[in-house]
């Protein structure tokens, strides 16, 4: 194999090949990029996580309020959480009932750490036979049409960051960490229909 024998040359980055000339190169450009591969830039990841058993703990908190309650006494009653496809399937006798069982099913996880928007809320019920049903799906993961639109902001934002998608995350990577804290400090306004955390803060 080659060996390559970095060097400084002048203030600038020259790259000896064994048998041959100088390559060099602009000293501002190459040289910082090589730095930037030495040494990485702060930066964080923009997740949307829901840990499972924190959302399992959160249903069967509603299951247990909501077949205790009076007004519940007697009636059709379904809250179950499908693990594997993140989805909360829930059955009642109206959609009155379903709309309080969701309306306890926020206020709870709410309490259990969760934000509101973990929540799709957007399919409407449906009539089966007798009963009402409603499917929740909870989003965990950030889907690309949400990521692109994060990206825009920030981009829009004027911030001095890098922005990259990998998969269903967002790194985010700065010079300094205050230029990262900003992001962050801006994200708690952004109005995006999804929970954001912020993990993997590297300086």
């Amino acid at each position: 194999m080659m060996n390559i024998e970095y060097r400084m040359c002048e203030y600038r980055m020259c790259v000896q090949i064994p048998g041959t000339f100088d390559i060099r190169h602009s000293y501002i450009q190459h040289y910082s990029i090589f730095l930037s591969k030495i040494i990485p830039m702060p930066s964080f990841d923009l997740v949307s996580k829901v840990d499972l058993q924190t959302l399992d703990n959160a249903i069967n908190t509603v299951s247990k309020e909501i077949t205790n309650r009076f007004d519940f006494k007697g009636s059709h009653v379904v809250i179950d959480l499908n693990k594997k496809d993140f989805k909360v399937n829930l059955e009642a006798d109206s959609d009155m009932k379903i709309q309080q069982i969701i309306d306890v099913l926020i206020s709870r996880s709410m309490k259990q750490g969760l934000a509101a928007e973990v929540y799709d809320l957007s399919k409407e019920p449906f009539p089966s036979g007798k009963v009402t049903k409603k499917e929740v799906p909870v989003r965990n993961g950030i889907k690309q049409e949400d990521a692109k639109k994060i990206v825009k902001i920030i981009k829009d934002s004027g911030l001095k960051v890098q922005v990259a998608i990998m998969d269903d995350i967002i790194r985010v990577t700065g010079k300094k960490i205050d230029d990262l804290q900003e992001v962050i400090q801006a994200s708690k306004s952004w109005d995006v229909g999804i929970a954001l955390q912020h993990i993997n803060m590297k300086s």
